[in-house]
């Protein structure tokens, strides 16, 4: 019962001690309640319980009741870091146990073999058990020593032999009432996708787990550290660190086991090494290899080494000593069959390269290089990064390419097995060591063209497929409307009063994680990676007149990329970091722009737009031509201001996140009938103002909302609510509500949103537009067959984005593109209300006279008035795609 129902076993068991029971029966009540707080509670507590109940035992003569006992004993005893004397428990109880008896003990005993690393000693002892438990019937041992085998075959990369035990134990929990085994059985389950590669059922399965156990109430630390392991896979290594900590916290708090604590120091120093705070890793490294080298945990204390070297490396503190200690883990790990050898292997190899160290690093290189024919996809790509530089040390650039080439295709097809666009954006970081080794390969050996073709290999990459539609799930559905009116109601309580809403916020951020859960288990359904990017399609399509300009990184610092007139040609500009903070101070200036009375800095903000076009465009800014000139910055310059730079302040300019983007986006075509939808959402300063002067200018064109009165359209779908073909529908007051706002947006070919913005840096899909019932967010995009094709969002921070993975934007915009949308306007830096009226109205004109959006937007610019309010207004927007 202790694990059919802990809580109710427990009261039981507390009762039964109560009513003065004879020595074997307290024994057995006081065993119960050593489990429970062993594995739920205080380890101090459980140790004090399971001695007393050994002692309670031998007073009742019972020797099988003994024996038990000591293998309890002997796990508690083990967890609390007394390896040798938990050993020696159960060395004594194999003694006094027999038959069935016995083979419960060597079950529990290959448990606490599994928690040291003992993995031959573990399948040993579950080998002796099964049968004899399988023979008495035992139903629910047998179920766990299947279980226990199956993930002790995952630690040693057999995920066939697992699965094969895993499928066997769950048959029998089905016929079981052990709901703490059985959500247990769940959790092995996505522990064996996870190992085979699918991140989604991964992360699915834990948290059905984690659903049960929350119905019994009992702690997750075990499930805790899984889900961490898979959230780093998936790129979600600052939740991973954040989770992992938490953990920690919680079980010091309840004196729980020290085993556990050490596994989540290993788990919260690898999430901090890949979330880029090595001190922190380094930190609980160091305490998580003290820990377990007092616990004789040999198999986990090299795990750890293998992060405190890593560690050690990222803050810089590479020697010919850490190459030797690299060198010495891999050996150890390969010793223990542990999947990780090849990681431990090129990171000694790594070291070795770093110092000169040629003959040494190949020796490394090689062994990691092995991995790369076999195993889940994140080890093939441990081989291909070590055959990367191997290749790159031997002087060979086609070696580099080619090794580079078959470790991206491997991260391409794992990518493209997930359904969330935040994950395929975050995956992406795992494969940016070999896109950096292919881009300096190319510079030194291939020409412009092939560096165009790598820096395109690897950016922008989740725009390259629609994300995976949510599904049509109702519990989604429903979280999805929850959160957004409890947003309304927390956004109506801040305005009302002026303060937050604690318990509504609370809330709000549970249904958060929820909906956020829900669409990280989502697959993904196009096989591949679409179409590769072909360097003499982009040249056809800019023709004589257009140019690209991609700005790739290499080694901090920016190369221009000119496209156009059937070539490409490479120019060296100045240092990202430098470009940066530039930005930045642009960004400043622009924000005091926004507010009359800051007329004195439009200087400053001009010469530090010339600045920027130094550092970004360098000798380039020479070759534009007098054409239309699209631009393609890498990630971390998502926000500059592009108008505001010389060279483009007067140009037909467009911002893309990839080339391969604006050719999808220049190929697409528009939806038939040209429907227009005006929308105009609560709360701005301005009011929308120049939503009403556009609905009288398309008045003629105009079809009557929901409620409204006159004629429909003709051709317009009868019943559906959605404006017919050719007409404009405006939404305002109560009748912009998302549902409505969705349903007319779906496959609209103009849209034009006002409503007050807010990007999530921390959660970048749950960025909003506010909405009469509340945020429309990223999610709710995703669910339309069709997004507009061409979108103006004319509200500060609608073109705000998130960097993430290797070169990966994630925001309101880059949600669109996959979405059929061909090209938004949108706004950088916060602007003034009143001016941006204008400056809509102007662009409309330019559409109506059939221009495209980017050439609309460079003439409403032209016709705004001369002020540093309205000139700040203008460079704040841009064109992004290609309509």
């Amino acid at each position: 019962m202790v694990f059919a129902a802990p809580g109710e076993a427990l009261t039981r068991a507390e009762e039964l001690l109560g009513a003065d029971p004879s020595p074997l029966h307290a024994s057995v009540a006081h065993q119960v309640i050593g489990i429970w707080q062993r594995d739920f509670g205080d380890t101090r507590l459980a140790l004090a319980h399971l001695r007393r109940a050994r002692d309670l035992a031998a007073r009742a003569e019972s020797a099988e009741r003994e024996a038990d006992v000591l293998a309890t004993l002997g796990v508690a005893l083990v967890h609390a870091g007394r390896t040798r004397a938990g050993l020696a428990a159960f060395e004594r109880g194999v003694a006094r146990g027999s038959g069935h008896t016995r083979a419960r003990v060597l079950f529990r005993r290959a448990y606490v073999w599994w928690v040291l690393g003992r993995h031959g000693e573990a399948l040993e002892d579950v080998r002796r058990a099964i049968p004899v438990l399988r023979q008495a019937d035992d139903v629910i041992w047998t179920a766990r020593a299947l279980t226990l085998r199956a993930t002790v075959h995952l630690a040693l990369g057999s995920v066939e032999r697992a699965d094969a035990d895993f499928t066997a134990a769950e048959l029998l929990w089905d016929t079981t009432g052990q709901e703490h085994d059985k959500a247990d059985a769940v959790e092995s389950r996505g522990l064996a996708a996870f190992r085979s590669g699918d991140v989604p059922a991964a992360l699915r399965l834990l948290d059905e787990a984690a659903e049960r156990y929350a119905k019994l109430g009992t702690p997750t630390f075990m499930l805790t550290i899984r889900r961490c392991e898979v959230l780093m896979a998936a790129g979600l290594a600052t939740e991973a660190l954040a989770e992992a900590d938490a953990a920690v916290s919680a079980l010091d708090g309840i004196g729980g086991q020290s085993t556990r604590k050490a596994e989540l120091l290993l788990v919260a120093a690898r999430a901090a090494r890949l979330a880029g705070e090595p001190q922190t890793s380094l930190a609980r490294a160091a305490v998580a290899v003290r820990l377990f080298a007092g616990q004789r945990r040999t198999w986990y204390e090299t795990h750890a080494r293998l992060v405190l070297i890593e560690a050690r490396v990222a803050t810089g503190h590479g020697s010919g000593r850490l190459v030797a200690d690299a060198a010495a883990v891999a050996e150890r790990l390969a010793a223990f069959g542990a999947p990780a050898a090849p990681e431990a292997s090129l990171l000694a190899g790594r070291i070795a390269l770093d110092l000169g160290w040629t003959a040494d690093a190949e020796r490394h290189l090689a062994v990691a290089a092995r991995s790369r024919h076999g195993g889940p996809p994140l080890a093939r790509m441990t081989g291909w990064a070590a055959q990367a530089l191997r290749a790159r040390a031997a002087g060979s650039a086609r070696g580099v390419l080619e090794a580079c080439r078959r470790g991206l295709d491997v991260l391409d097809d794992h990518r493209m097995t997930l359904g969330a666009s935040e994950l395929r954006a975050r995956a992406t970081a795992q494969g940016a060591e070999l896109a950096a080794l292919a881009q300096r390969a190319s510079l030194v050996s291939g020409g412009p063209r092939r560096l165009l073709g790598w820096s395109e290999r690897w950016r922008a990459t989740v725009l390259s497929a629609p994300p995976t539609r949510p599904p049509a799930d109702p519990v989604l559905l429903t979280a999805m409307t929850a959160f957004r009116e409890l947003a309304a109601r927390a956004e109506e309580a801040r305005t009302d009063g002026g303060r937050p809403a604690p318990a509504l916020e609370r809330e709000q951020r549970r249904l958060e994680r929820e909906i956020r859960s829900r669409t990280l288990h989502m697959r993904g359904e196009a096989p591949g990676d679409g179409d590769r990017f072909d360097v003499g399609r982009l040249l056809r399509r800019l023709g004589d007149e257009v140019r690209l300009v991609e700005l790739a990184v290499l080694d901090g610092r920016v190369h221009v990329l000119l496209c156009g007139q059937g070539r490409v040609r490479r120019f060296e500009a100045g240092l990202l970091a430098e470009a940066e903070v530039e930005a930045e101070h642009v960004q400043a200036g622009l924000r005091r722009l926004a507010h009359p009375g800051a007329e004195a800095r439009l200087p400053l903000v001009e010469a530090a737009g010339a600045r920027l076009q130094r550092l970004l465009l360098g000798p380039a800014a020479a070759h534009l031509g007098s054409g239309p000139v699209v631009v393609v910055p890498p990630g971390r310059l998502h926000r500059v201001p592009w108008a505001l730079l010389p060279a483009l302040r007067e140009r037909v300019l467009s911002v893309s996140p990839s080339a391969s983007s604006w050719l999808r986006a220049r190929d697409t075509a528009p939806p038939p009938g040209g429907r227009q939808v005006l929308v105009r959402g609560p709360g701005l300063a301005s009011g929308g103002a120049e939503v009403p002067e556009l609905s009288d200018r398309y008045a003629g064109r105009r079809t009557p909302s929901e409620g409204g009165t006159g004629a429909p359209q003709a051709g317009a779908p009868a019943g559906d609510g959605t404006a017919g073909a050719g007409a404009t529908v405006v939404l305002e007051g109560g009748e912009a509500r998302v549902p409505r706002v969705l349903r007319e947006l779906d496959g609209a070919a103009l849209a034009h949103i006002a409503a007050h913005g807010t990007f999530r840096a921390d959660s970048p899909l749950f960025s909003s537009l506010r909405m009469a019932d509340g945020p429309l967010i990223v999610h709710d995009f995703e669910r339309l067959d069709r997004s507009p094709y061409r979108i103006i969002l004319p509200c500060c921070d609608t073109a705000r984005f998130a960097s993430v993975g290797a070169d990966e934007l994630l925001g309101l915009v880059t949600a669109l593109l996959p979405l059929g949308t061909a090209g938004v306007v949108a706004c950088t830096a916060p602007v003034n209300d009143a001016a941006v009226v204008p400056l809509m109205l102007a662009l409309h004109k330019g559409l109506d006279a059939g221009l495209s959006l980017a050439e609309a937007l460079r003439d409403a610019r032209a016709a705004l008035p001369g002020d540093a309010v309205h000139q700040a207004t203008g460079w704040a927007f841009s064109a992004f795609g290609a309509a």
